[in-house]
């Protein structure tokens, strides 16, 4: 027995030819499949998952051809070849994306399945397989029956009015024998789990992940509730088309591979939350509920620039066509009463989906998860990109331009003293990496304008600035009063200079449509951390500015991070005495974070404690500050900064009260 397929390399061609090849116990006849020229590569590895040698093998012939094109395309040489030979002509090639564009599925479903039908003829081929879709019913309302067809609604979407016509073609066109298969929403093997791309009830896999990651999994959500979708495995829809088409006396028949019991949308949801071992929606809202908004209404809200700018957004984040809300509402049920008929005695039936379930969450977030195609490495991010990097002599500043060097960006380093910087460029050259030291007071403006200048003229551009350069004053108020300075230097450095720096930058990052500056700031931002009112209120204005600017320059493409950075082990804590006794990152794990933040781009990032620092102070001030203020009390100002004069070097020892209290409140300035 001779077979014809296209569409044999795609997800359910693939499956079905893997039927066709052990039938008769391995002996069955040749099976031509239609390839496009262009996608013989593809067609050697499907020869291969189908566990032949495409170097030897001779049961699979590719035959060359174009779905667009009449008789496929194929060679007159070839047609005559295959005439009288093929019993089965299987055409399942089409477009099965809903977010394709209305031409690409004209093209592919009408004019493929016409042509399709022109070869069949052609060949003579003893019967033409058709696979369509439940899509040909459109949006019928209520029960849809297999010999229904006229009686589909709705066929508005290009992919239900695509799918119907080119069923229409096969039933008032088509000369050969005919059969017609419906399956429901395929989705991968119920064995394995195995699918080749993201379609249906995986469209929402990725949000359901983020719920895991940001809830814990006995936290009950709010979700969606609608109609009830039509969901079967691969390997049933195969199995059935395998069975049916080689079945006498069916000829003219349409059969709904369908399951006789679907669930409801939340259900399905829910069942791949609990695979997932994420928050469970215990409250669905069901779509029906906002009916009686008229379209226009919705229309008009999703036209405002904001709300279609914010859906979007959030859409491309999760991987949503926003065709799919659409559906939510599926008013569909399918009769699947003939197919039941022609499997009788098969062992061929719909399996439950709670029973496999699992398997396609498994696949998915080992396979196709689109976070596992995200190059995550440095070097992807950062070769042969400019990288300004301030206060880049020492401690993280030096750390972070070491990785940047590491990973092939052009380092520019920023600091006051040449003579530390030769170390660090020694450090680099040792490394393999090249990097360039500019000398700049970044307290000073004219010297901020200079260094953009300079680095402008000697590189272009700026892909991404590390505002790292600060100082840091540990001193109570009440020692200060006398201390305005105190305030001003450190706002001049840690504020005004990176900002200077930015302002000069964000030209060019504007022009190139790129950019991404990140601020080191302070966990005393969130936390409030007494004794550092001057250093935190520098960082804290800076974090500010940056909030503002980043959704001024989001449709640039320009980014802005923040990192309220814990306690790190630096020169600038050095003085600090007692902080040899609590615990503190070193340098090369808080370059680890500017890292994170050139990869992943987030907006902030910040400690555990840091977070639940600021989130105290929003729910109950008051009590915060109580707690700081024991604090405070806890860890007294340095003699030097208490202004003992004679008594600088002495430091005030810390009881063991304190040292237990730092070790809880990790990586807070104190």
């Amino acid at each position: 027995m001779t077979y014809f397929v296209t569409g044999a390399t795609g997800f359910v061609g693939k499956f079905l030819v893997t039927n066709l090849l052990k039938r008769d116990n391995g002996k069955a006849g040749t099976i031509y499949v239609l390839v496009r020229k262009q996608s013989m590569k593809k067609f050697d590895e499907v020869v291969k998952w189908w566990g032949l040698d495409p170097k030897t093998q001779k049961r699979v012939v590719a035959i060359n051809g174009d779905l667009g094109k009449p008789k496929l395309g194929l060679a007159p040489a070839d047609i005559t070849k295959l005439r009288g030979k093929v019993s089965h002509f299987f055409h399942l090639a089409a477009i099965y994306d809903m977010a394709a564009d209305a031409a690409s599925q004209g093209v592919a479903n009408i004019d493929g399945t016409r042509n399709a039908i022109q070869l069949a003829e052609a060949i003579k081929a003893s019967c033409f397989h058709h696979t369509s879709s439940i899509a040909a019913a459109g949006l019928y309302d209520g029960t849809f029956r297999e010999d229904m067809f006229e009686e589909a609604e709705e066929l508005d979407h290009p992919y239900f009015r695509t799918k119907h016509d080119s069923e229409a073609i096969v039933r008032t066109e088509c000369k050969t024998p005919w059969r017609v298969y419906r399956p429901g929403m395929v989705v991968g093997h119920s064995k394995t789990g195995e699918i080749d791309k993201i379609d249906g009830p995986y469209y929402f896999f990725k949000l359901i992940q983020k719920m895991r990651k940001m809830l814990p999994q006995w936290m009950p959500t709010v979700g969606i509730e609608g109609g009830r979708i039509n969901i079967v495995p691969v390997d049933y829809v195969v199995d059935a088309m395998d069975y049916i088409a080689h079945k006498k006396g069916l000829d003219g028949g349409c059969f709904h591979l369908t399951d006789p019991e679907p669930m409801r949308i939340g259900e399905i949801l829910n069942m791949f939350a609990k695979d997932a071992h994420a928050p469970q929606m215990t409250m669905r809202l069901n779509a029906k509920m906002f009916s009686f908004m008229p379209d226009y209404i919705l229309q008009g809200l999703m036209s405002v620039a904001p709300v279609r700018r914010a859906r979007n957004q959030i859409l491309n984040d999760l991987g949503i066509p926003k065709d799919i809300f659409s559906f939510i509402s599926y008013p569909t049920k399918f009769d699947n009463r003939e197919t039941v008929k022609a499997l009788k005695g098969s062992g061929i039936s719909v399996p439950k989906l709670q029973d496999y379930s699992w398997r396609l969450w498994d696949y998915w977030e080992r396979n196709l998860d689109p976070d596992l195609f995200i190059d995550r490495t440095l070097r992807g991010k950062v070769e042969g990109k400019v990288v300004v990097v301030t206060g880049g002599t020492s401690g993280i500043g030096e750390a972070t331009a070491l990785k940047m060097a590491e990973a092939g960006a052009k380092v520019v380093i920023v600091a006051r003293d040449p003579e530390k910087a030769k170390e660090t460029l020694a450090k680099i050259k040792a490394a393999g990496g090249t990097a360039k030291f500019y000398s700049c007071d970044l307290s000073s403006l004219d010297d901020c304008d200079k260094l953009v200048a300079a680095v402008l003229k000697d590189f272009g551009t700026c892909h991404y600035l590390v505002n790292n350069a600060g100082r840091s004053i540990r001193r109570g108020i009440a020692n200060s009063f006398d201390r305005f300075h105190d305030f001003e230097r450190t706002m001049s450095l840690n504020y005004f200079g990176s900002l200077r720096l930015i302002m000069g930058f964000l030209p060019a990052m504007m022009k190139q449509n790129s950019g991404h500056i990140i601020n080191i700031s302070s966990i005393g931002v969130l936390t409030q951390a007494p004794r550092f009112s001057a250093y935190v209120a520098s960082k804290a204005a800076l974090d500010a500015f940056a909030g503002s600017a980043a959704s001024e320059f989001v449709d640039n493409n320009i980014h802005f991070t923040t990192i309220n950075m814990p306690l790190v082990r630096t020169p600038m804590i050095a003085p600090t005495k007692m902080y040899n006794s609590v615990p503190t990152l070193s340098p090369e794990q808080a370059a680890d974070l500017v890292v994170e933040a050139i990869v992943y781009k987030p907006v902030r990032i910040a400690t555990r404690l840091g977070i639940a620092g600021a989130v105290l102070h929003a729910i109950s001030p008051k009590l915060t500050q109580i707690i700081l203020n024991a604090a405070f009390r806890m860890f007294p100002d340095s003699t030097a900064a208490q202004g003992k004069k004679g008594e600088a070097t002495k430091e005030v020892e810390m009881t063991p009260e304190a040292v237990a209290f730092a070790q809880i409140t990790q990586g807070i300035h104190w």
